[in-house]
């Protein structure tokens, strides 16, 4: 869709650097973006820590820069020096904008470009696990977002719950803030397609393996559905990482499977025919979302969607009409939800696709996100470096 419009010996209008906790982040999720700018004519650095997708990006025409992040850290002296190494490498590049998803990028990329006084775009798409435990983490994390957060010319929000936590805190002026509808999805991608003919009904959760995407949820509804519907699938799919205590560990799942109550699909990189091959998308969380991708993708390809009532997924659904929410960590609840729909006939699964393909024509464009994204790097390129909120 998107196609260089400036001669190739043209300079760039300038450099933006988009950045976020992983390689992969920014393939899956920013692809389309980069292609955009592009386009327009900018110089687009991708920072992210190098694995197996930085070569995508280069082959998309951006300039890769390895960042050094430990995602897990949380040592004081460890951390220091990141946020040091940030601030260097950003000196290096000297970009026109920073763009910065995820949330220790978010901060740290923030904290630099204040001291370098560089234009700064921040996303948040969720506050994670650590809000809401009232613990040590989260103490820091709030010293750490009203250090930061004042900073970004815009804070765009992907729901109205972490747009008013983060308002109501002091952290950022509302007049610097604006909602999106999550991070939208690529609808000519992410169409109704048929599936393999005769296949088994399959419900498919597709997420991080954290716990709290409740994964365990998940499997414990698929146990109790199965006793009366064994011939009903459950598909996982998603990358096993070296998260700690907080991720699902590959021996857990490896069990899963051998007890036969799941399909372990690992981590997935072309997600189509998996959702064409699927009836129903799960996910249980009670992480604290932004609006989950894989809901959206769900919705475009005319699925029906279960999920929690809880921030960021419950403005992926209506209920009633393109899916069903239950509230966090309640299995039978979810149990009763995955047996509605099973108990639907094939019309009425079709009507509440169909509704859901609607919706996401309607409000999760992607192209509305990437209109938003290109507004505010050419604003925040223009303007004069004003001074921080707070």
């Amino acid at each position: 869709m998107f196609r260089r419009t400036l001669h190739p010996s043209l300079p760039p209008v300038g450099t933006v650097c988009l950045c976020a906790n992983t390689s992969w982040y920014l393939v899956n999720f920013r692809s389309r973006l980069i292609d955009a700018l592009l386009a327009d004519g900018w110089d687009v650095v991708t920072w992210a820590p190098e694995d197996d997708h930085a070569g995508r990006l280069r082959s998309r025409g951006a300039r890769h820069v390895r960042m050094e992040l430990d995602n897990a850290s949380t040592r004081p002296l460890r951390e220091l020096g990141t946020l040091a190494g940030f601030a260097r490498t950003l000196g290096t590049m000297q970009p026109d904008v920073v763009l910065s998803w995820t949330p220790k990028v978010n901060v740290y990329a923030a904290l630099a470009a204040r001291l370098l006084r560089v234009p700064t775009i921040a996303n948040v798409s969720g506050l994670g696990r650590s809000f809401g435990s009232g613990g040590r983490l989260e103490a820091i994390s709030r010293v750490l977002y009203r250090a930061s957060m004042g900073w970004p010319s815009t804070v765009f929000f992907q729901n109205e719950e972490d747009r008013t936590a983060f308002v109501s805190a002091g952290w950022v002026d509302p007049a610097r803030t604006f909602r999106l509808p999550g991070s939208g999805v690529d609808v000519e991608r992410f169409v109704p397609a048929a599936g393999t003919p005769g296949r088994r009904f399959r419900f498919l959760m597709a997420a991080r393996l954290l716990w709290a995407k409740g994964v365990a949820e998940y499997v414990e509804a698929a146990r109790i559905v199965r006793r009366s519907r064994p011939d009903v699938e459950f598909a996982l799919a998603g990358f096993v990482g070296d998260g700690g205590e907080q991720t699902v560990p590959r021996a857990r799942i490896d069990a899963w499977v051998g007890e036969g109550v799941i399909r372990f699909l690992g981590q997935v990189d072309d997600m189509v025919p998996v959702y064409a091959d699927s009836d129903c998308v799960v996910l249980p969380s009670f992480y604290r979302e932004g609006v989950p991708r894989t809901l959206l993708e769900a919705a475009s390809m005319g699925l029906p969607v279960i999920t929690t009532d809880s921030v960021g997924c419950r403005d992926a659904v209506v209920p009633g009409v393109t899916g069903w929410r239950v509230p966090p960590r309640d299995v039978p609840a979810l149990v009763d939800a995955m047996q509605a729909l099973l108990h639907t006939d094939a019309a009425g699964r079709a009507r509440i696709g169909a509704a859901a393909r609607a919706r996401a024509l309607a409000e999760f464009d992607e192209r509305h996100v990437i209109a938003a994204y290109r507004s505010a790097i050419g604003a925040a390129a223009r303007r004069p470096v004003a001074e921080p909120v707070g």
